[in-house]
């Protein structure tokens, strides 16, 4: 049954691989443009691409957008068939696999200066640069004014600090004071980072201080006993619901709260996002990349930068609320100020303010997938008690060296 199974799979991808052999070679001078899931922006997509064509004649660009749960499969079908588009859109931990495995292009470093450093920093693999960015987000701490008041609390800054005001919440709210879904993807593994924790050191006496403190707020009925199995979706359901203080989210979330939960989002207001010891923010990147088997790179690299001006990139962040990756544009005040009585523009200024202190970077590993499920079922054991922390974690260590 397994041999039928990856014969069809290789039948499949295959099959994927002459579409795109056809779908790419339909306009032999153009540059083959993917992104995923952009299809909403499509004017804004098409003026530029007319816009870049006006400005250089001698050059095409075929723009193909591609249902996001389809880019990694549909992308490394056309790296397989060795007839890629000339400039992918991609996740960074994506791109960061194809440059391992030697299926990207090379980026010259002087096309990264106009970026943020810190960011382009955390695209390198083995100290050189196979992607340069699109766009970035920071979530923000979404906040409830009223439960808040009635507690006689303040934001917190630290995880430490949400921990220690959460008992206070609950008694004087009845309200927990956030949800963390602590299994969801990565979310753990961000988490202590903040305190400088990472594979090497995750069985130290700090990181079981973390642990513990999530298992107490678990023990203590402090945070939903869903905050192991369940996702930000049923986090913001609870925070729209006015059942949790606190909810970690992307500004792109206000317009959720207030189509849905207009009274909730009467009482909201924006915090900048909870950190740890190390006192730095996370973020989320896309990425833009040259496949090593492309046709096009010179042209290729010309339209990204084109892509991501100054004035492209503020287009992008009016139409959408990400944050630009461009020196200048995060200069413009657009990003600098905000009116007080609208969230979406201080909870816009608070983020992009956040990527001035993003280091030490969150650096997905190779493997980083099976580490996530390491951890995750890690947290499970812990805050259900199945053995001792110390335990535990020295187990964890184990798995991740094996790995």
């Amino acid at each position: 049954m397994l041999k039928y199974l990856k014969i069809l799979i290789a039948f499949i991808i295959i099959l994927i691989g002459f579409l795109f052999i056809s779908e790419n070679k339909s306009d032999d001078k153009a540059v083959v443009f993917w992104t995923l899931q952009m299809n909403d922006f499509a004017p804004y997509i098409n003026g530029v691409i007319a816009e870049f064509e006006t400005q250089y004649p001698g050059t095409k660009i075929k723009w193909i957008d591609i249902p996001f749960s389809e880019g990694e499969k549909r992308t490394l079908a056309s790296i397989l068939s060795k007839n890629p588009p000339d400039l992918i859109n991609l996740n960074p931990d994506f791109s960061a696999l194809l440059a391992q495995k030697g299926a990207l292009y090379e980026i010259d470093e002087k096309y990264s200066r106009k970026f943020k450093p810190e960011i382009v920093e955390t695209l390198r693999y083995n100290g050189k640069l196979y992607s340069l960015p699109w766009y970035a987000t920071s979530a923000v701490t979404v906040y409830n004014k009223d439960l808040l008041e009635k507690s006689g609390v303040k934001v917190p800054v630290t995880y430490k600090e949400l921990a220690e005001i959460s008992p206070i919440i609950k008694e004087k709210t009845g309200a927990y004071s956030f949800m963390p879904n602590l299994t969801e993807n990565d979310t753990m593994v961000k988490i202590l980072n903040k305190y400088n924790i990472n594979t090497s050191n995750i069985n130290s006496e700090k990181s079981a201080e973390i642990f513990d403190m999530f298992a107490a707020l678990y023990e203590q009925n402090l945070i939903p006993k869903e905050s192991i199995t369940q996702t930000h979706r049923e986090a913001l359901e609870k925070y729209m619901a006015g059942q949790t203080v606190f909810f970690q989210a992307g500004t792109n979330f206000l317009t959720i709260i207030k189509e849905n939960a207009p009274d909730t989002y009467a009482k909201t207001d924006i915090a900048p996002q909870i950190t740890g010891s190390a006192g730095q923010n996370d973020f989320s990147l896309m990425n833009f990349v040259i496949p090593q088997n492309a046709r096009r790179k010179n042209e290729a690299i010309k339209f990204l930068l084109f892509l991501t001006n100054e004035n492209h990139q503020l287009e992008l962040a009016e139409l959408t609320n990400v944050l630009a990756v461009n020196n200048k544009a995060l200069q413009n005040e657009f990003y600098t100020k905000y009116d007080k009585n609208d969230l979406t523009s201080k909870a816009r200024v608070t983020s992009a303010q956040q990527l001035n202190k993003i280091s030490p970077v969150f650096i997905a590993q190779r493997n980083q997938k099976e580490i996530n499920t390491v951890i995750n079922s890690a947290v499970q054991e812990i805050l259900l008690n199945k053995n001792t922390t110390k335990k535990i974690l020295d187990d964890v260590l184990r798995k991740l060296v094996r790995n």
